[in-house]
Parts: structure tokens; C-alpha cells; sequence
């Protein structure tokens, strides 16, 4: 009896027949030399998509690091995102580690500037407008006052580059998303007021030119005063007839909405605004307002719709400096300094302009 039965008798293996097997084509070592094209398209395509993947890596290494801002809506403060990562709580509170999204202060004051004032800026900077970050934040700190280049946007790419280039080096530039052109100052001036209520919590803010000469500390001073009216406009005021003529400076394309004469408004190389005039501002739409030619001119035509106070203030258009005055220009010849970024300079050696105390002797 066998040792092991099998219940049923599975067929064997071809290998346990007892037939003859058929001899079998000898099976070759070396695999074949030709590719499939599939799999030869397959892999150019990888091979291709390597290399792309490759180059965008090298670019994106190299590509220059996007500025660091501030943002409120497409509006940018260059300055304060300076300090968030290396100096901690300067610019807010005590307590707040970096800085806060809307920093107090007592008045915020922005330089209108274009493309094409390098030359300008660069004279502030070595005269009355510190020309480093550090000097910036010294300057606020001790006067409660911002200061900031304001710019809009250009279509000019190596303008835009120029510029790009100046926000690295200084880090003094508000940004607002409006186009840089002279005939549309009114809509950058709004523009401006609406992108610093956004960005700081001042009592005041201050629109000022890049071709005067101006002293923060004087200005903080006239600034820090009590007031009983919450809306305040503070400027030099003027009146004077509309300019009718195309072919005149000056000319109003609406001055038959104005009249014979203008009505009572700030020169516009400086002028000042209490923060409950910029809320409203700030709140209102856009196309809401009107526009006229000339910015010194529109605002004041809302500031006689809100009905605010105004005070006059010739200290900030004196002609010469003088133990009082806050901003020195060259009234009425030019709507700022004449030959700015050269006066700037000769108006910097004068002791009286840039040494004299913040007070008349009578006054302290």
C-alpha cells in the first residue's frame, strides 16, 4: 500500500508527461535593442518637463524678493514693514510685539511726489527729511508725526523699476493705487487722504509738497494746540477770481459752477485736515465728489459742502524763515519753491531756517 493516497488524481505538470517534449527556441540573453516609441515619447516628455521644472526653480531663486508693505486695499506703507521683523513695538504700543495695523499718531503727513522729482527727494532727504529708516522712525517718535513720499502708479515699466529701486534703498513711500499725472491731483489727493485713514490713526493728517521747506517740530506744535471745533481745515487761505481762459495757468473748465470768484481755500503746497473731515472722506464713494481742475481748489469746494472751520495759518506759507515759520516757500511767485532742489539746500544753511529753536524766545 502506497504511503500517500491522492482522493483525486490531478493531472500532473507538463513536466511529469512521459511523452517526449518538443525541443523549445533557445531563449535569448540580451534584451532587444529597440525601444517602443511609445515609451521613447514617454520619456522625452519626463526629460522635457525636468528641465522646465528645473529652470522655474533657478528663476524663482533668483528672482528679486517682492517688497515688504503694509496693505490697506491696493494702498502700500513701505516704512513700517521695515521695522515688523527687526524692531519690536516702535511704532505701536508697549505691549504689542511688531506693530500695530494702525498706529496712532498725532498727525500724519504726506509729501506728494511724482516720478519724475528725484531730484526733489533727494534734496529732502539730506536737508529737514531724514535719509534713513532710523532717523524716520527718531523723527516720529519725537514729534508724534509720520511723514511719508506719497507716489501713484506708472505705466512705465523702467519707471516703476526706478522707483522700485528708491523703495529698497529709503523705505519713506506710501504707495496708492492711482495714476501719476498732474491733471488728476485732486483724484491722488483723494486717494491719499482715503489710504492714510486707512493705515494710521492721526488727529490730523498733512498734505504737503516735495518742493517746500518744512519744520516737523513747529508743526507738531501747531498741531498739539486744542481746538473746540472737530472739524478743522488749516491752511493758508485765499480767494480770487476763476480763471476762465484755456490759455491761462490756471484755467477752471468748471468755473461756471464756481462763478465770478473763488470761494474762501488753503494755498496748495500745505494745507491740514482734522481726522473726522478725513473719515467723511474716506467714507465717500467714488465719482461722488467733485473734481475740478485744480486740487487746491476742489478740496476746498468739500471742505465748504462739510462745513468745517477755517483757519487761517500764514506760518505755513512764509516766504522766509523766520523764528515762526512752519513751512518756507516762495509765495505767491511759485506754487512751492522756485528751483526747489537747489532752494532746498541754500534755505538748510541758514541758521534761521534749520538751527532756530521750535519756540520764539517770548513763547517758551
Amino acid at each position: 500500500m502506497p504511503l500517500f493516497s491522492h482522493r483525486s488524481s490531478a493531472p500532473l505538470p507538463s513536466f511529469y508527461s512521459s511523452k517526449p517534449l518538443k525541443p523549445s527556441k533557445p531563449i535569448s540573453t540580451f534584451p532587444s535593442t529597440r525601444t517602443p516609441l511609445p515609451i521613447l515619447v514617454f520619456s522625452l516628455l519626463c526629460l522635457f518637463i525636468g528641465l522646465a521644472g528645473t529652470l522655474f526653480a533657478i528663476s524663482a531663486i533668483r528672482r528679486r524678493q517682492s517688497l515688504p508693505v503694509f496693505r490697506c486695499g491696493k494702498s502700500e506703507d513701505t516704512f513700517r514693514a521695515f521695522y515688523s521683523s527687526s524692531v519690536s513695538g516702535k511704532l505701536g504700543d508697549d505691549n504689542n510685539k511688531g506693530l500695530v495695523d494702525r498706529p496712532k499718531l498725532l498727525g500724519f503727513v504726506g509729501i506728494q511726489t511724482g516720478f519724475e522729482s528725484g531730484e526733489r527727494r533727494s534734496a529732502l532727504r539730506s536737508t529737514w527729511f531724514p535719509s534713513a529708516p532710523d532717523g524716520l522712525l527718531r523723527l516720529e517718535q519725537a514729534t508724534g508725526l509720520g511723514f511719508r513720499f506719497v507716489i501713484g502708479q506708472s505705466k512705465d515699466v523702467k519707471k516703476m523699476e526706478m522707483l522700485e529701486k528708491e523703495i529698497v534703498k529709503y523705505r519713506d513711500f506710501m504707495l496708492i493705487d492711482v495714476e501719476e499725472e498732474y491733471h488728476k491731483l485732486p483724484y491722488k489727493t483723494l486717494a491719499f487722504f482715503k489710504a492714510a485713514f486707512k493705515l494710521f490713526e492721526a488727529d490730523y493728517y498733512v498734505k504737503a509738497d516735495d518742493d517746500i521747506y518744512l519744520r516737523p517740530d513747529r508743526l507738531a506744535t501747531l498741531l498739539a494746540k486744542e481746538r473746540s471745533d472737530s472739524l478743522t481745515y488749516i491752511g493758508c487761505m485765499k480767494k480770487g477770481p476763476v480763471i476762465t481762459d484755456p490759455k491761462l495757468k490756471w484755467y477752471e473748465k468748471s468755473g461756471h459752477l464756481i462763478g465770478n470768484e473763488y470761494f474762501l481755500h488753503a494755498y496748495g503746497p500745505i494745507y491740514v485736515l482734522s481726522a473726522e473731515v478725513v473719515a467723511s472722506l474716506a467714507a465717500a464713494r467714488n465719482n461722488s465728489l467733485s473734481m475740478f481742475n485744480n486740487e487746491d481748489v476742489t478740496i476746498g469746494s468739500w471742505m465748504l459742502a462739510m462745513n468745517v472751520h477755517h483757519e487761517d495759518n500764514r506760518a505755513i506759507c512764509d516766504p522766509r524763515c523766520t523764528p515762526t515759520s512752519i513751512a518756507v516757500w516762495d509765495i505767491p511767485r511759485c506754487s512751492g519753491l522756485c528751483n526747489a532742489a537747489s532752494k532746498l539746500k541754500e534755505l538748510h544753511k541758514i541758521g534761521m531756517c534749520s538751527k532756530s529753536p521750535t519756540l520764539p524766545p517770548d513763547d517758551r
